[in-house]
């Protein structure tokens, strides 16, 4: 009986050793398990003279093992574990968004060609002032009343939206 204790007081040792470097319960009582498998395989050969010490050491090696392999090939997750997100948007955002482009191209079709240029050149083209004044022989004055000209109407035009 005190042969017993003395052994689940040394795994006990082993068990928090374990855990004191990060393991988990679950995962420390697992690799005590593979070190007792261990000591008894190794016993069937060879006296080991220092059995807790035997213990000890094989459990931090496979504690080891298993962490560099889990940095090797990533952390392994059960299926049961994840938690499956959709990120695609909703058929109702979806459908808003067709909505809103199909108004935004109304309002845009409103305007005269030269201001639909002029805008569309600086906000999908991402042109800068300069660049559409050179580009379009105006001033940047003559560039920044067109810009607000459309930005305008189509503040007005998407009110609500």
């Amino acid at each position: 009986m005190a042969m017993v204790k003395n052994w689940q007081a040394a795994l006990a040792r082993v068990r928090a050793a374990l855990m004191r470097r990060g393991r988990t319960r679950q995962d420390a009582d697992d690799l005590v398990q593979e070190a007792w498998i261990r000591l008894a395989c190794q016993e069937q050969h060879q006296f080991v003279a220092k059995p807790e010490a035997f213990l000890m050491r094989v459990a931090l090696n496979l504690s080891i093992d298993e962490y560099r392999s889990a940095e090797r090939h990533g952390e392994q997750v059960l299926i049961e574990d994840l938690v499956m997100v959709d990120s695609s948007p909703s058929a109702e955002t979806i459908l808003l968004a067709r909505e809103r482009l199909a108004r935004i191209s109304a309002c845009l079709a409103q305007l005269d060609p030269r201001t639909r240029r002029i805008f569309l050149a600086h906000r999908v083209d991402g042109l800068s002032y300069f660049e559409i004044a050179r580009e379009q022989n105006l001033s940047i004055s003559s560039v920044e009343k067109y810009i607000a000209k459309a930005t305008l109407v189509l503040t007005r035009s998407m009110e609500g939206w």
